[in-house]
């Protein structure tokens, strides 16, 4: 297997050197994020956090990297989302030029002559293709653009989202190298194999400062950046191929970001309120609720991650059929999670009494 190593520790190294500047900029310009009846920290912190994932992700890929179409369209459609999130976090946007901006960016990827888009689904009960044609577009913007919102959903406690994408992207390698290999390519020629390993070894870099207690955030630039990142390079790696499984696996491998935000709708919707307004019911709410302090909460939902993350990789391991059993498990486990906890809230009632927790976002 051939790794990356320069690319990663460049982006490792930048990552841990940039972070701290943006801070200081932040403060600066004062894009700040202030505390409020919703967010669980309590002191006013720097975000554009974003700022450095992005600069050492890109600075590491045009350092190392002989590049493609798609890498080119990867770091347009990156560029114009990091900007779009830059004027949210200073000036503020309207959740509809926000997803007007996001949906532009994802075109731009999936418009000629980058190509990077869904091209085809697969039915699981034959082997036939669905060519998708003019939809090929709208469906990969789609994609693009609901995995962007739902990683900014989740970030809503210190290291979270930028945990949990770093978990998806090391998953991501590590289903692309196994694809390749059966298909006897070098893992190491697969564009989406080594950005998947910058983009961790970015992550990584901020993860220094943004776990809890965190110095810095995120902010929308960042949490829109690397859901856009993973989203696109879920499509890159293994989307495009022409079996059902691989068509799942990028779900599987955002199973926490995509479910938080489908039972949130769903909650919403069963309890009647606006789709769109804000609450303090998700996932990494309910665990504080349950008494868990910031860092357990944020931890157990890593553990979630590499759990759905190793469920993937089985997923490339195991036969049509037994995919489809295993899928149909992990679901029905996954359910009876949420309906637990009370994040799907089925009848806008939780099973969970809000308890008082002694550590939060500081």
């Amino acid at each position: 297997m051939q790794v990356p190593v320069t690319a990663i520790v460049l982006a490792l190294a930048l990552a841990l050197l940039v972070t701290p500047m943006v801070k200081k900029y932040a403060f600066k310009i004062g894009a700040l994020d202030r505390p409020d009846q919703r967010k669980v920290h309590k002191r006013v912190m720097p975000r554009l956090g974003g700022l450095a994932v992005y600069f050492s992700f890109i600075a590491a890929v045009l350092l190392t990297m002989d590049m493609g179409p798609q890498v080119y369209g990867l770091l347009l459609g990156g560029t114009l989302i990091i900007i779009l999130g830059f004027i949210d976090d200073t000036k503020g946007l309207s959740p509809r030029l926000k997803l007007a901006g996001q949906i532009a960016a994802a075109a731009a990827v999936a418009a000629i002559p980058f190509g990077l888009r869904v091209e085809f689904l697969t039915n699981p009960f034959s082997d036939k293709l669905i060519t998708l044609g003019i939809l090929a577009i709208p469906v990969t913007v789609l994609w693009i653009v609901s995995v962007t919102n739902a990683v900014n959903l989740i970030d809503g406690l210190d290291g979270l989202a930028g945990g949990t994408v770093f978990i998806s992207a090391l998953t991501l390698a590590a289903v692309v190298w196994i694809e390749t290999a059966k298909a006897g390519v070098f893992p190491g020629q697969s564009e989406a194999f080594v950005l998947a390993l910058i983009l961790a070894a970015a992550i990584a870099g901020f993860l220094r400062y943004n776990f809890h207690p965190a110095k810095i955030f995120l902010g929308d630039s960042g949490s829109m950046f690397l859901g856009f990142s993973i989203a696109a390079l879920s499509i890159m790696g293994v989307a495009k191929s022409a079996t059902f499984i691989s068509v799942i696996i990028p779900v599987v491998i955002l199973g926490i970001p995509l479910l938080d935000t489908i039972f949130a709708i769903v909650r919403r919707y069963c309890g009647r309120r606006p789709i769109f307004q804000p609450d303090k019911e998700h996932l990494h709410h309910r665990l504080i609720q349950m008494g868990l302090s910031h860092r357990q909460a944020v931890l157990s939902i890593y553990g979630v991650n590499v759990v759905l993350g190793l469920s993937a990789i089985v997923l490339t391991l195991i036969s049509p059929k037994q995919a489809v059993i295993f899928l149909v498990i992990l679901s029905t486990l996954i359910l009876l999670a949420a309906n637990k906890l009370g994040v799907a809230g089925v009848g806008g009632q939780s099973p969970i009494a809000p308890q008082p927790n002694k550590q939060q976002r500081s």
